[in-house]
């Protein structure tokens, strides 16, 4: 059975989707420097969405998509959740207003709050709540495409959302991949990636429209090399992206787009670069990490949005950032490419080794 993304909206840095794809044609990094999440003062590159109440956002992110769609309700969707975060933001504040721990609500920390939180407003079906870091909402949507194919549902409702936080921004702090300015992926002289934060909701179904995308092919790999290191070899991302490749029935040759993981971190862009060489010949690939940071579990929903709108628009992203690109063979535009492409790769890769790949397609 043949799945298809019927509608789908975004918030993050760069604003909603109109506002982002601008921003990814144009070259404009929505990337901040911030000096209030490290002890200290020290300067890092942060994505914040506007001013709001995260959770008011969301409801209204999820309002547009049923607006938008062909359903009344969503009393026969599935809702399946991805994020790495949760409502973590929200203990946070309450330790730093009351400092203890005492006022937080451990049910209100969980992942599962976001799922809790929607089903109580629009009244789904069932609700699912995954967290497997940066892949968290690439492996929902994988799961969701699963269970449309045997038909369990006909139309699952898919959310990757996460806050920025104190928590995350100083634990990738600790590992010393921050970077203090706008990241610059697959740049020779890259220095760490951007904490970031964004809402992306994607509605999928067993029924075309007229604007559908096709999610045609989902696949994920383990390499458990390291718990924060990718396989140097780049064996976990090629069992993916060659995963995802079987699942469509799509050759390497005929992918015309592979937006990167691409976080500017030393060791995830010299691996996947050298994973997309052994794999691709001369497909276009960039990363919108540069424009929008990493937002972490939403990544992989967020980029299967850009992805779908990069089909939409017929045009693929350049690399923001980028002078000195460090692996010659990729093929990385600097400026936007008018090429219709017809099979976009999107890629999302997390620590322990577990990597997820998406394949959008026209629909046919």
């Amino acid at each position: 059975m043949s799945v298809y993304i019927t509608n789908y909206e975004v918030e993050c840095n760069a604003g909603d989707l109109t506002s982002l794809m601008k921003a990814l044609y144009n070259k404009e990094s929505k990337i901040t420097i911030d000096t209030n999440y490290i002890n200290g003062n020290e300067p890092v590159g942060l994505g914040k969405m506007k001013d709001g109440n995260f959770f008011e956002i969301l409801i209204n992110k999820v309002s547009n998509v049923l607006k938008d769609s062909n359903l009344n309700d969503f009393k026969d969707t599935l809702l399946i959740v991805g994020s790495s975060v949760g409502g973590m933001r929200e203990s946070e504040t309450i330790y730093f207003r009351d400092g203890n721990y005492k006022n937080i609500d451990p049910s209100k920390h969980a992942i599962s709050v976001i799922s809790e939180t929607l089903d109580q407003k629009f009244s789904f079906a069932d609700t699912r709540a995954i967290s497997t870091a940066c892949t968290s909402s690439a492996n929902a949507l994988l799961l969701a495409k699963r269970l449309i194919e045997v038909d369990a549902y006909k139309n699952i409702l898919v959310v990757g959302a996460d806050a920025l936080c104190h928590t995350t921004v100083c634990g990738f702090h600790a590992l010393g991949v921050l970077s203090d300015s706008p990241c610059r992926p697959f740049d020779k002289s890259r220095n760490g990636m951007n904490v970031a934060e964004a809402i992306a909701v994607l509605l999928l179904s067993s029924e075309k429209s007229d604007e559908s995308i096709e999610f045609l092919g989902a696949g994920a790999s383990s390499d458990a090399h390291h718990i924060t290191h990718p396989d140097p070899e780049g064996k976990g991302a090629i069992a993916a992206m060659s995963a995802a490749l079987k699942d469509a029935g799509i050759e390497p040759s005929e992918v015309d787009y592979i937006n990167a993981h691409g976080t500017g971190t030393t060791a995830n862009d010299s691996v996947e670069a050298l994973a997309i060489s052994q794999m691709f010949n001369n497909c276009y690939v960039s990363s919108s990490k540069a424009i929008t940071g990493h937002t972490l579990g939403a990544a992989g929903a967020l980029e299967a949005a850009i992805a779908c709108e990069t089909i939409h628009q017929g045009i693929i992203p350049p690399q923001t950032g980028l002078i000195e690109q460090e692996n010659s063979s990729l093929n990385i535009p600097t400026a936007p490419i008018d090429s219709k492409p017809c099979y976009v790769l999107s890629n999302s890769f997390a620590f322990g080794g577990n990597n997820t790949s998406l394949l959008f397609g026209r629909a046919k």
